[in-house]
């Protein structure tokens, strides 16, 4: 990377090393053969995680190799936050880039991280942290691509505060699904909902099948409770690691490929959190983007989309977990013209209601408010097929 004049305008100017290529092929090759071994002596849930880092990994280093690429990320995301304030990302130079060349207007800052110079600069560093996770949670949450390498080196501050991106080599994808789980994962999280927070985290991949998942709603209200500020009684902590010590055989978490470089982001971001030591809660940050980007109501729609699909699949499970009453119907249906029409009605509804009960009950466990709609439904179902035979 150089600093160089084009026109009298300061411009930094990034050249691709000369046979980088070969370079990194072999330290691929390299990894592909020493990963899986050391995985063998690590938990398989550890391993799956690795192994999806490795992928992602991969793919994401012959991307940052092709500043064409690079150039169109940072074009987009530009496009996605120009509207938003004290973001500054610098331009690029078409006339002087290329695939092995890329060429931006220069803007300098303070680092990020460079706390003598920016209490020197006088520049609030508990909103500079703040400002950080809004701006890149923010294109996670809103936008398909995000900026996935936030470390100290590429991002700087402007005199007024304003913060500075630079190298858009490594960004995420998420595609809208993932991205509206990601979302009513975080809106578990700040409506204080532990059960809602397993079951997206569950759709998400986070979690491996055969999970035990009263301990692992117990582990999210405690961390709940922390991000709120909570104390969290220790007591509490060391009785819970003492039971998921006892009922899980592994570590039931994972890190699916899609996610890896989401959690690197994120990692990033509370490491120049804790740089700055400041007074900082995520937990306020994420709701006023949830709030603010208006996406909450998308999230409530799917939540209730997925909750009628599972109510749906309960109920016909629900049905198929008796098929003697198939059996009878089937068995019997040229009685059942025979007999009187308040009998008929009566048996028909007597199904309905407890299918539409049990499938209620199952969906209880993930949803409460629709499982206990459902439940009231099916009383509903019960008294009017009463009400019909008796007329």
């Amino acid at each position: 990377m150089y600093l160089a004049k084009l026109r009298e305008q300061d411009v930094i100017v990034k050249v691709r090393r000369p046979g980088i290529e070969k370079v990194v092929e072999k330290d691929i090759k390299v990894l592909k053969k020493i990963i899986p071994f050391a995985m063998k002596f690590v938990d398989p849930n550890l391993r799956y995680s690795a192994e999806a880092m490795l992928s992602q990994f991969i793919e994401t280093i012959y991307e940052e190799m092709d500043y064409k690429i690079e150039s169109q990320n940072l074009k987009t995301i530009k496009k996605y936050m120009q509207s938003y304030p004290k973001v500054i990302i610098p331009s690029v130079i078409d006339e002087k880039s290329s695939k092995n060349i890329l060429t931006l207007e220069y803007v300098p800052g303070i680092k990020i991280t460079n706390v003598k110079a920016l209490d020197e600069a006088g520049i609030d560093r508990e909103q500079i942290v703040v400002r950080a996770h809004r701006i890149f949670f923010t294109m996670l949450l809103r936008y398909d691509m995000f900026h996935a390498d936030p470390h100290p080196g590429n991002i700087s501050v402007a005199k007024d505060g304003s913060l500075i991106l630079y190298d858009f080599g490594m960004v995420g994808k998420l595609d809208r699904q993932t991205r509206m789980k990601l979302i009513r994962l975080y809106l578990a999280l700040v409506e204080k909902d532990p059960s809602r927070t397993v079951t997206a985290m569950d759709d998400l991949g986070m979690l491996m099948p055969g999970y035990n998942r009263s301990i692992i709603e117990k582990g999210i209200a405690i961390s709940i409770q922390a991000m709120y500020g909570t104390k969290v009684d220790r007591m509490e902590v060391k009785a819970l690691m003492e039971l998921a010590n006892k009922t899980m055989s592994r570590f039931p978490f994972r890190l699916p490929k899609q996610l890896a470089l989401y959690m690197r982001m994120a990692s990033i971001l509370e490491g120049i959190y804790l740089t700055h030591k400041v007074n900082f809660r995520f937990i306020n940050v994420l709701q006023n983007i949830l709030e603010e980007e208006n996406i909450i109501k998308d999230a409530y729609v799917e939540e209730l989309k997925i909750s009628f699909n599972k109510f749906v699949k309960s109920i016909d499970a629900a049905i198929a977990l008796v098929p003697e009453i198939r059996k009878f119907m089937d068995d019997n249906m040229s009685m059942k013209i025979n007999q009187p029409k308040s009998r008929n009605t009566l048996l028909s509804g007597s199904i309905l209601s407890a299918a539409v009960f049990v499938g209620s009950a199952v969906l209880f466990t993930t949803n409460q408010l629709i499982g206990e709609i459902g439940m009231i439904g099916s009383v509903a179902i019960m008294a009017i097929s009463v009400f019909l035979k008796d007329g």
